[in-house]
C-alpha cells in the first residue's frame, strides 16, 4: 500500500469565524457545500453524493476552530484524516479556512482541485465570493 502524501491548502473567505464554523460541524452545515447531504449518528458522519456514500468519523472538533474526521474507508491507514480549520490573522482580522487531507502521490493535484471545488461552492453558499 502506497504512502499517502499529507498537504495544506490555504482559502482565504470572507465569513465570521462562528458561521463558518456552522458550515463546516453540522451535517446541514455541511450538506450545503460539501456533499448532497449529511446525516450524523455520534461520531459517525454518513456524507451521501449522487450515487454512492462514505462514511467518516468525528477524530475531534474544537468549537468556533476546527473539525477533523477519518474516512472509514481509510481504518487501514490510521494515519490519515482531514481537518478544516478556522484561522484568524490577528493583525487584519482576515479568516482563512485551512484544509489538512492525505492523498496519493499521484493524485495529489486531483485532490487539491476537489477541495477548490468544494470551497467554491461554501463561498457561494456564504456569499462571499
Amino acid at each position: 500500500m502506497d504512502d499517502k502524501v499529507k498537504f495544506d491548502i490555504e482559502f482565504p473567505i470572507h465569513a465570521s469565524p462562528q458561521l463558518l464554523y456552522q458550515y463546516i460541524s453540522t451535517p446541514s452545515g455541511l450538506s450545503e457545500w460539501f456533499s448532497d447531504n449529511v446525516n450524523s449518528r455520534g461520531e459517525l458522519f454518513t456524507f451521501i453524493w449522487d450515487d454512492s456514500e462514505e462514511q467518516a468519523k468525528l477524530l475531534s472538533k474544537k468549537s468556533g476552530e476546527r473539525i477533523k474526521f477519518r474516512w472509514l474507508n481509510d481504518e487501514d491507514d490510521q494515519s490519515s484524516y482531514f481537518e478544516i480549520r478556522i484561522q484568524v490573522d490577528e493583525i487584519t482580522k482576515d479568516v482563512s479556512l485551512m484544509v489538512t487531507d492525505f492523498a496519493d502521490e499521484d493524485e495529489l493535484d486531483e485532490a487539491k482541485m476537489l477541495w477548490e471545488n468544494q470551497i467554491s461552492d461554501l463561498k457561494q453558499v456564504l456569499g462571499s465570493v
